[in-house]
């Protein structure tokens, strides 16, 4: 598999990196708010745009002289980002004309070796067009016109920075190989020093205050010779705590990022022990039918004794009564105490995620089981379960086709799924039964 070209956008904040992101992208990818500093961190996408593949990464937009943190953080994932980079799409605002921020930006990108692409963004007509000849105080050749928000010299745009990149015939398998690891929990826990520790790159921002990582950021890596999409999230807050428009967009971006995952990485906070939102946030998985782990994070900070794990364990079990079956494991994502084992488990979960049952030895069980154990008699008639079959994987998905549907009680189910998990070796992941009435 060929590797991608890949095009950073950058710019001063509030420029239109997002907007132009996701029309490029074609999908609502990036948050678009009319904020500066919106988008902290890199977003990556993978592209196509005639027959053209590449890389999309939108930078958090980084103001050259600002001292506060988080934009000289900022600044510092732009500058990864331009390392990264094969090309660069310099974003400029076509309203604001050429400020002091563009020019010292431009100064930093010309001690670069790239390909750069001067564009004046939000050029919606002729009105704009005078304020452009400024743009030429930069010393470029060339720069390029567009409004990202209506699509106007975008094509134009792409065909010139795509002009030298190879034509692609786009595989699936790649896709299906990947498996997508979403890592999800309450601001704080420490999300990021965990992608950070996994990857061995400050690759997401990881600062101490709550509400950080704003959006979902999707990193390939392999390990072991597995390939493996981790998708970090927003922080998912309380709801009372939810008073920015972004934070509601957090919330809204982590469902989205479980939607996308084959396993949810639940992550605990030690120190303050599961709280009602890790619940909630591992309910929102649950729901979804996704598998989960829960990782209990800043483990090293914890005194122990012979009872701490035992105890700790009970507590999660007990206010995690819905999710029994998923994996616990302790870390440390400072000091990487245990976090590489993480993958042997995740490694684990996915092979019972997709695993598939034959029909024969399914129908098996299901026979033996109701020897064990008769379905009780439903309005005075006998109840039969007539055949099962599964019928999907990510979760494995039975169906059983039944005499009567009303006739199946909730602790029956519950019983059939525990005889599936046992001789089926299910014990990690959530499974489905669906019942049908038999035609």
């Amino acid at each position: 598999m060929q590797i991608k070209p890949v095009i950073a956008i950058v710019g001063r904040p509030n420029v239109g990196k997002s907007t132009l992101f996701n029309r490029v992208a074609g999908k609502q990818k990036a948050i678009v708010i009319d904020e500066p500093g919106a988008t902290r961190d890199r977003n990556y996408m993978d592209c196509i745009w005639q027959d053209k593949a590449f890389t999309l990464i939108d930078t958090g937009g980084f103001e050259p002289a600002s001292e506060e943190r988080i934009l000289v953080q900022m600044r510092e994932q732009s500058n990864l980002a331009i390392e990264e980079a094969d090309v660069i799409i310099f974003l400029m605002d076509g309203k604001d004309g050429l400020t002091p921020s563009d020019m010292e930006i431009a100064r930093q990108l010309r001690g670069k070796t790239k390909n750069v692409f001067y564009v004046a963004n939000k050029v919606d007509g002729d009105r704009h067009t005078d304020l452009l000849n400024e743009f030429y105080r930069l010393g470029i050749d060339e720069f390029y016109p567009i409004s990202a928000q209506h699509g106007l010299g975008v094509d134009e745009l792409l065909a010139v920075v795509t002009k030298d990149f190879a034509q692609v015939k786009e595989t699936q398998n790649d896709e299906d190989e990947q498996i997508k690891v979403a890592i999800v929990g309450k601001p704080n826990v420490g999300k990021s020093s965990l992608v950070n520790r996994i990857l061995g790159k400050e690759r997401s921002i990881a600062n101490p205050t709550p509400g950080t990582t704003r959006d979902a950021i999707d990193m390939p890596v392999k390990v072991r010779g597995k390939n493996y999409l981790l998708i970090d999230t927003a922080g998912i807050r309380k709801k009372n705590k939810i008073s920015l428009t972004l934070e509601k967009y957090s919330v809204v971006q982590a469902l989205k990022t479980i939607n996308r995952c084959d396993i949810a990485l639940v992550l605990i906070d030690a120190e303050e022990g599961i709280t009602d939102q890790d619940t909630k946030i591992a309910g929102l998985a649950y729901e979804r039918g996704k598998a989960c782990i829960i990782v209990v994070n800043k483990w090293d900070k914890i005194e122990k004794d012979n009872d701490t794990v035992g105890k700790f364990v009970e507590d999660i079990k007990d206010k995690l009564k819905f999710m029994d079956f998923s994996p616990i494991i302790f870390i440390s994502a400072v000091t990487g105490q245990r976090a590489p084992k993480i993958f042997d488990i995740i490694d684990e979960v996915y092979a019972q995620y997709t695993k598939r049952v034959a029909t024969a030895p399914l129908n098996s069980l299901v026979e033996k089981s109701l020897q064990r154990n008769p379905l009780a008699r439903f309005q005075g008639r006998e109840m039969h379960i007539s055949y099962a079959t599964q019928t999907s994987v990510k979760p494995p998905t039975f169906v059983f086709f039944v005499s009567n549907v009303k006739g199946i009680h909730f602790s029956y189910e519950r019983y059939l799924l525990n005889q599936i998990r046992e001789n089926f070796g299910f014990e990690q992941v959530p499974l489905k039964i669906v019942f049908r009435k038999k035609r």
